[in-house]
């Protein structure tokens, strides 16, 4: 897997008043990242996941480059214990909401962050499957598929942002966690970096995908 570093930072989290596809639930507020963190270039793909445990439950399977999908949170919690029981560089995560909108954006504050628009020629989205990753440009960072392809599991619980209010964004923590990305079968609307959704931590589906994160001082590239 490679990885990239995104530096420490902060930005505009959520999503600003008139932005299209805009939740209530998005309310903007600044959000601080204080160190930086290392980033998979691409959603953990099925080849990976395979090696990593010893098995592959995607729907599409056959395409060892396409994101692996089907994955629970639970299934993604005891992946990272296996590898980074096994690894040379010990340290695998799941980024938190935060850092994954951060690295979405990558600098930018337009509803797809530095990169500004989407469509179908540079994003899989509203499709028919999965596809391989790195089939499309990365963002301004160095990073494919922050939008669409497969969802991205979070490690945080889903709660409201600092002054949201408890009918708009009712508060599910510790029952749901917070996917991020959209995929290939959700619209362009879905795969906003300021877009939040959830899934119970035992649901698995063919949109269900992973991207891991690392906090090291060391490189940037594991085998």
């Amino acid at each position: 897997m490679t990885f990239v570093l995104v530096p420490a930072g902060t930005f505009m989290m959520g999503t600003p008043p008139g932005e299209k596809g805009r939740e209530t639930q998005e309310v903007q507020h600044p959000a601080t990242i204080p160190r930086a963190f290392y980033l998979a270039i691409h959603e953990m793909t099925q080849a990976e996941w395979t090696k990593a445990t010893g098995s592959n439950p995607s729907t599409f399977a056959g395409c060892a480059a396409c994101p692996v999908e089907n994955v629970t949170y639970h299934d993604v919690e005891r992946m990272l214990a296996r590898l980074n029981g096994s690894s040379r560089w010990p340290g695998f995560r799941l980024p938190t909401e935060a850092e994954w909108e951060y690295a979405c954006r990558a600098g930018g504050t337009s509803a797809y962050g530095a990169n500004g628009t989407i469509d179908r020629a540079h994003a899989n989205y509203d499709g028919t499957a999965t596809k391989p990753v790195g089939s499309y440009s990365p963002n301004a960072w160095g990073l494919f598929d922050m939008s669409g392809n497969v969802w991205e599991w979070t490690a945080d619980d889903y709660a409201p942002y600092p002054g949201a209010t408890a009918p708009d964004t009712p508060s599910f923590k510790g029952v749901k966690k917070v996917i991020r990305g959209g995929s290939w079968r959700f619209g362009a609307d879905s795969a906003r970096c300021g877009l939040r959704y959830t899934h119970s931590p035992g649901d698995r589906g063919y949109s269900l995908g992973v991207r891991l994160a690392h906090t090291s001082s060391t490189t940037a590239n594991a085998g």
